[in-house]
């Protein structure tokens, strides 16, 4: 055997054993999709630590990688990276310019214990999207399948082991759908035996199809463009519902056939519905740029819903690259909703009851510098109550987030910001965290940072 092979393998039997030796080995989760396995930004793992320590925590292993802001998937011990390979053409990361780009984008899977490359499979795409660094969407795992949305509309389902097509389509041939200009970027959502997706074209924003075969079940909707906003299921009154909302209207759905439920209006700027729609007991929330934050109550049967308060400039907040999250209600208080605000780049705490801004800070996005669209990507670790956050200089911190304030308890800087926006470096990716690990990438790397007690 090679000597890297051998220092490969010692390297990967040293980490499960040190796993068994922590009594941890049981006790790993996955991370198989944006925002989680609930995708609702919340990791539920034991035997991970509070705070980050002093001097930082442990490098595992780094690897090359190229172009994307699509995070990493973790699942039964292997991560999954999509990513770009440029082969012609400039990345300017112009908003109003579409780069044009020649190149291929790849599926790679590692192993996540010592970040060996186990497989990987591309298909040649064009690009014509601004920012054309990379895809946008997080792989998708469930059964022994993994889904991928590229930024151009290729919609392609792949066995885990090796990689192997199951099947492909594509929206631009399908459904007539113009690409945004700034990529497909509404990740996919399986549940059950469909995976739902934000396809775009006419009568066709929302499309289902059975997840083994890629026959198509259903489609509905139209608007003058599909926005990127991911599809987000939901249970009210005992019911599923399906909500997609598009530059035009946030709209439930019923999953299994399509049919519209409610409608409610709701139009940010430039077509940026992005952030996914957040539920906390009968309340619902969404926001974007152009001062629209709105907070609403599903009412009591499957079929309704009415506004509370909707915000403006100095009310609410308005999220675009990171989905702010609702905190449980602390005992004799109220619920909060944290998240950052484009237009000031600060975190803040909002007030679910009225929208009033409890706290502000830029410390953990931009800190003094001046500058919108500051970017952190937050994670609340439900054993210790704590959260982890994600910035765009490639910081990972971990904090402490109450009504009454933000106290950072650790920072440890993870990747240098490879891409850039409004004249900033930048890294807009959402990690994932799994194995008491997280798993972070840039244009150039993907890490992982052992963050066990």
């Amino acid at each position: 055997m090679p000597p890297s092979s051998c220092r490969r393998l010692f390297v990967r039997l040293l980490s499960i054993a040190l796993l068994l030796a922590s009594g941890h080995a049981t006790l790993a989760d996955d991370w198989p999709q944006w925002m989680g396995p609930q995708r609702d930004g919340v990791w539920r793992e034991a035997g991970v630590a509070a705070a980050l320590p002093e001097g930082g925590a442990p490098v595992q292993w780094r690897v090359d990688v190229a172009y994307g802001y699509a995070g990493p998937a973790v699942a039964g011990g292997r991560v999954y990276l999509f990513d770009y390979k440029v082969e012609s053409g400039e990345v300017a990361n112009l908003p109003s310019r579409r780069d044009r780009l020649t190149g291929a984008e790849r599926l790679t899977c590692y192993d996540a214990a010592t970040g060996e490359l186990i497989w990987r499979q591309d298909y040649a795409c064009e690009y014509a999207v601004s920012y054309g660094g990379g895809p946008r969407c997080t792989p998708t795992i469930a059964g022994d399948h993994v889904y991928t949305l590229g930024a151009e509309g290729d919609l392609v389902c792949r066995q885990l082991g090796d990689g192997a097509l199951v099947w492909r389509k594509n929206f631009k041939q399908e459904y007539g759908a113009e690409t945004p200009i700034w990529g497909h970027s509404a990740h996919p959502l399986v549940a059950g035996d469909l995976v739902f997706c934000v396809a775009g074209g006419e009568g066709s924003v929302a499309v289902a199809c059975n997840r083994l075969t890629g026959q198509e079940v259903w489609r509905n909707l139209s608007a003058g463009e599909p926005g990127y906003c991911p599809p987000t299921m939901i249970t009210h009154a005992g019911a599923q519902q399906l909500l997609i909302w598009h530059p035009e209207s946030l709209n439930s759905l019923d999953p299994a056939t399509g049919a519209v439920n409610w409608t409610l209006p709701a139009r940010p700027a430039y077509g940026m519905s992005i952030m996914a729609p957040q539920k906390l007991g009968d309340r619902l929330f969404i926001s974007a740029i152009g001062n629209l934050a709105v907070m609403m109550r599903l009412t009591g049967d499957s079929n309704g819903v009415e506004v509370l308060w909707s915000g403006g400039a100095k009310r609410g907040l308005r999220a675009v690259n990171a989905t702010p999250l609702f905190a449980p209600a602390p005992a004799g208080g109220d619920a909060v909703l944290y998240g950052v605000d484009c237009e000031t780049s600060a975190l803040m705490a909002v007030s679910v009851d009225n929208g009033r801004r409890l706290w502000t800070t830029k410390r953990p996005t931009i800190g003094d510098a001046r500058g919108r669209h500051g970017t952190a990507f937050l994670v609340r670790h439900e054993p210790t109550g704590g959260y982890f956050l994600f910035n765009e200089g490639g910081d990972l911190i971990s904090a402490r987030l109450t009504p009454g304030g933000y106290e950072e308890t650790g920072r440890q800087h993870l990747l240098a910001p490879t891409s850039s926006s409004f004249g900033r470096p930048v890294v807009w990716s959402h990690p994932a965290f799994a194995q008491q690990c997280v798993f972070a990438r840039n244009d150039k790397e993907l890490v992982c940072v052992n963050l066990s007690e």
